[in-house]
């Protein structure tokens, strides 16, 4: 999340990590946010996404993504900054699936930078889902409904996306990781077959996953007041000059990082 002490004074986001074991391989985590804006200008919020599929249970008084309330949504892999504007009164509970999840988990990868209507990808019924799921006030509540209803139809992963996975988790842990062939070296596969691995399951290159990896990395360090040298920074993430890393986070984030720094130190 981009700017998180602003989206702070706006939402309540709550993230829940407690995840059946046997979804572990597929879902990262549940997460909800609640909003009450009545009266008050919009506020936009912005995120920086991995690249996972999201299945959100969304409710409010105005429509979202242009589909009326409440609904199941599923959000496809963002390869751009994600931004949507908080308008009203609205609560989403969310599933956020493993990079590569949710087409390990039902054969299908939803269209990228898209939102829809959940279908019967998930083998349940979308609207006993919902209903179930709003049936509950509390946040944590609502993510154990999900979290029961998803819990019996978790498939055995498959050897290809457990490699997938480690593969993910050193990019995400290791920022000497910079490139696509010192990732396929570090699985004893070719770079060729990575980018099979990631098409087939993620739909985002290994190149532009480990791009937006370095990117939240620096993000995430600005946001915490562990900047000081943006030269230093993009060097340590494995950029060659602060112009290149300067024009990637504009490109992803909108803005750029002196100016990012500038508005997280509140000046």
């Amino acid at each position: 999340m981009l700017r998180p002490a602003e989206t702070a004074e706006a939402a309540a986001l709550r993230r829940d990590a407690a995840v059946d074991p046997a979804l572990a391989p597929f879902v990262e985590r549940y997460w909800s946010v609640r909003w009450d804006l009545t009266g008050r200008p919009p506020f936009r919020s912005e995120v920086l996404s991995h690249p996972s599929v999201n299945v959100s249970v969304e409710s409010g008084d105005r429509p979202r993504f242009g589909f009326a309330l409440p609904a199941v949504l599923v959000h496809g892999v963002v390869t751009r900054r994600f931004t949507v504007d908080l308008v009203g009164r609205g609560r989403v509970t969310a599933v956020k699936f493993r990079p590569g999840g949710f087409r390990a988990f039902t054969g299908r990868l939803p269209s990228r930078n898209g939102v829809a209507p959940l279908g019967s990808d998930l083998g349940l019924d979308p609207a006993v889902l919902r209903d179930a799921v709003l049936a509950e006030d509390d946040d944590a509540a609502r993510t154990a409904v999900l979290d029961r209803a998803l819990a019996p139809l978790a498939p055995t992963a498959e050897p290809a996306y457990l490699d997938l996975l480690a593969l993910l988790d050193a990019m995400i842990e290791d920022r000497s990781l910079v490139r696509v062939d010192q990732v396929a070296a570090l699985g004893g596969l070719s770079t060729r077959s990575v980018q099979r691995l990631f098409a087939a399951y993620v739909g985002v290159s290994p190149k532009k996953v480990l791009a937006r990896y370095r990117l939240q990395d620096a993000a995430a360090a600005i946001d915490a007041g562990e900047v000081d040298d943006l030269a230093a920074l993009a060097a340590d993430l494995g950029w060659f000059d602060q112009a290149h890393f300067s024009r990637d986070f504009r490109a992803v984030v909108g803005t750029t990082p002196s100016a990012y720094l500038q508005r997280a130190r509140g000046s």
